[in-house]
């Protein structure tokens, strides 16, 4: 049993505690290619920033601006400031862009579905998180479902 989503502990715990000897493996959804890609651009542009505001007086004349622009100067007048913003706006960036958003729930690698009304389950597709009772009851099925269709193939060979 795989329940995508870092924070969904507490699924975790009463999914161990209502089914006994179930492996409950809390893992991340991973996002889209884009926002994966654009994620692992923001430390370059924050490295950036803090670097023009750490040496900014010889990298302008380095790449051929003799006169370091008005914005120049106005970040370097509070440098702190203007390092720590790039630091804290950076990391919310790359938060946003590493997080899908999304509440999965996979049984062998599959997505839990409900067998009786062909269901699958997903956060993503529903907009919204399942219910307890609703994931105890879908979940309760799918491993009813499957115990049986182990069982019979065990009987039928």
């Amino acid at each position: 049993m795989k329940i995508c989503r870092g924070t969904a502990v507490t699924m975790k715990k009463m999914l161990e505690a209502q089914f006994p000897g179930i492996d409950v493996i809390l893992d991340n959804y991973p996002p889209s290619l884009p926002k994966r890609l654009l994620s692992k651009v923001v430390p370059v542009f924050q490295f950036g920033v803090i670097g023009i505001m750490m040496a900014g007086e010889q990298i302008f004349p380095m790449i051929g601006i003799t006169t370091p622009p008005p914005w120049y100067f106005s970040l370097r007048a509070n440098r702190f400031g203007s390092i720590a913003t790039a630091w804290l706006l950076g990391n919310v960036m790359q938060s946003f862009l590493q997080s899908s958003g999304a509440f999965e729930v996979y049984c062998n690698d599959e997505l839990v579905s409900d067998p009786s009304a062909v269901y699958v389950f997903s956060k993503l597709k529903e907009g919204r998180f399942p219910g307890e009772i609703e994931l105890k009851d879908i979940i309760a099925k799918t491993l009813a479902n499957s115990r049986v269709t182990g069982n019979l193939g065990v009987v039928l060979s």
